[in-house]
């Protein structure tokens, strides 16, 4: 029987990452919860164990319930009756596996019925429901938002919310307007306080909510009248069950049909201010939002794994002049080219996933300390800080490049099918429909390219490649001066040019002291930046397991080498001068 962790070796060697351990360590607390729950870790070995067996659970449930219910769902759709959301019917049949299989809550604490296992685990469930079904895992995946509520709510809000959402209750997280879309300072919705009832009331329209008629909602909202930027906006909790929010319509969408995306009318719903006034824009939502991009990784990871398991599908059984297609150069090169980007954008997401892990592990017990009247120690204050900013670089470059690399991988799938690719029996133009929203919804990759600016222009990526390049894996991971191994010493060697020509490009850039001329010229320094760090992230992996990542480190290097070499062309001929031709078009 299938069963997409067992059937994918990739993602159960990320639980080998010397980091994990560190990771796990703090996270338990020194193993604390054994005597308590019968289903907590006693050690490390024992937490590794509980990890996979969840994971294989998981793995079960998506090759053999999500997977076959794919097109079904797609076909369906979710609708909308008397204001309310329905899902398609097959998509009830995902929620309740998913449930069953104790897929929920899975950062959470045991305390509030959580599994408390580390992102990176969290990580890995997540790809394979979205290999499964790119559209089912929006509304998976948004359990996710309760890690904001959890950050920054308080006690009794935990104790009522995060039980329901480990239960299986859905979330969603209420931010675009219709004239406040990537801009979220011109958010309008108005939240006014009831004197009367000691509770704020919404009122106003969201627009492109994925899941929007979920159980509980996190709202941003202008909580503060006469305000027009974001030192006015605060984040509050909506509870379905108070009502006061009805589903105006459902979008209907190129693709992830299965995940629903509404327009909401607010009419006095009562709701609940989580955490403090006027940080809902200059806080909250940039955790949500970062939590959001990484979880879009993962499912752009997921929808690459898929396209290319079809396109390689189809390459085996198609026949063409007497043999099958895979035997030819054409269709094997792109094949080669997919699994490389797969591969790279896989190692991308879950040392991302580890940095997020270690930060917001620091976070967590800095508050546990902080109500015990302790704090952290200087080391692990250091710690957390190196962590965070780790995070921060990281995010913006591991949501762009996957969801990019997902959309590329999508088209070969059609283009590998040929003509059967432009049919709707095959599998292959589903997957290029959903992937087509990756690069666009939370936060496009051009935005992607502004969160990231900073850190290229002050020239911390050069440094994050510089440490790879003496230590290995990624910068404050454990790593070694023989990190590399011998046969992949040559690609080190590539990366150590492409690195120096980046660095070239950043300094020529930031000469010129042109704000617009950075801008125009970021998106290259960006994927530079990507392509140094993925492909040293890949000879790392593949120095540890050449069986899994040999061929797929070599594709990728001169894949990668060929786009830096385009990169640099393209930014070291630009002067400002030229802006005037771009700006024409």
């Amino acid at each position: 029987m299938a069963n997409f962790y067992l059937d994918t070796p990739e993602i159960k060697y990320f639980l080998s990452h010397p980091l994990l351990k560190r990771i796990v360590e703090l996270r338990e607390r020194g193993y604390a919860d054994a005597d308590k729950y019968d289903y907590a870790p006693a050690n490390f070995e024992d937490a590794i164990d509980s990890y996979e067996r969840v994971m294989e659970l998981a793995g079960d449930v998506c090759a053999n319930i999500i997977a076959p219910n794919a097109e079904s769902v797609d076909a369906e759709g979710p609708r909308c009756e008397n204001g309310r959301m329905i899902y398609a019917s097959k998509t009830y049949e995902n929620l309740d596996a998913t449930v069953k299989a104790g897929l929920n809550g899975v950062t959470m604490p045991r305390r509030y019925g959580g599994l408390n296992f580390p992102m990176a685990i969290y990580s890995a469930i997540n790809e394979m429901i979205a290999a499964a079904d790119t559209g089912f895992e929006n509304i998976w995946s948004l359990q996710d938002c309760i890690e904001t509520l959890y950050e920054f709510g308080d006690e009794d809000q935990r104790q009522r919310f995060v039980p329901r959402v480990c239960q299986g209750e859905t979330m969603s997280m209420d931010l675009t307007e219709p004239d406040a879309g990537s801009d979220l300072q011109s958010v309008m919705l108005k939240a006014t306080y009831d004197e009367e009832n000691k509770c704020w009331r919404l009122n106003g329209c969201k627009r492109f909510i994925t899941n929007g008629d979920s159980n509980i909602h996190l709202v941003l909202a202008r909580s503060v009248e006469g305000t027009r930027d974001g030192r006015g906006l605060s984040m509050f909790i909506y509870d379905k069950r108070d009502g006061g929010v009805d589903v105006r319509r459902i979008e209907n969408k190129l693709g992830i049909h299965g995940s629903p995306t509404c327009e909401l009318v607010y009419k006095n719903a009562k709701a609940e201010l989580c955490g403090s006034e006027r940080m809902g824009l200059i806080k909250y939502v940039m955790a949500l939002m970062n939590g959001a991009r990484l979880g879009i990784a993962g499912q752009s990871t997921g929808t690459s794994q898929m396209a290319y398991n079809e396109a390689l599908a189809y390459a085996k059984d198609r026949k063409q002049f007497g043999k099958a297609i895979i035997n030819f150069p054409a269709v094997y090169d792109m094949l080669a080219i997919m699994k490389a980007k797969l591969d790279a954008g896989r190692t991308l997401y879950y040392t991302t996933a580890r940095y997020v892990d270690m930060y917001k592990t620091l976070e967590d017990i800095e508050r546990e300390r902080k109500a015990a009247g302790d704090k952290l120690t200087p080391e692990e204050r250091t710690e957390c800080k190196t962590f965070s900013k780790l995070a921060d670089a990281f995010t913006p470059i591991a949501k762009g490049m996957t969801s990019e690399y997902a959309n590329q991988n999508a088209y070969d799938g059609i283009q590998i099918h040929g003509g059967s690719g432009f049919m709707l029996e095959y599998a292959c133009q589903r997957l290029y429909r959903d992937a087509r929203i990756l690069t666009i919804y939370e936060g496009t990759t051009q935005l992607q390219t502004v969160a990231a600016g900073r850190y290229i222009t002050n020239g911390f990526y050069g440094q994050v490649i510089a440490d790879m390049l003496e230590a290995g894996q990624a910068p404050k991971e454990i790593g070694t001066a023989d990190w590399c191994a011998a046969e992949f010493q040559p690609l080190k060697e590539k990366v150590a040019k492409m690195a120096a020509k980046y660095n070239e490009a950043v300094e020529y850039v930031n000469e010129k002291k042109n704000d617009e001329f950075k801008d125009f010229a970021i998106r290259h320094l960006y994927e530079m930046a990507a392509d140094c760090i993925m492909a040293l992230l890949l000879i790392g992996d593949a120095s540890k397991a050449p069986e899994l990542f040999a061929k797929s480190v070599r594709v990728y290097t001169r894949y990668a080498a060929a786009e830096v070499e385009k990169h640099y062309d393209f930014v070291m001929s630009a002067t400002a001068e030229d802006l005037a031709d771009y700006r024409k078009a």
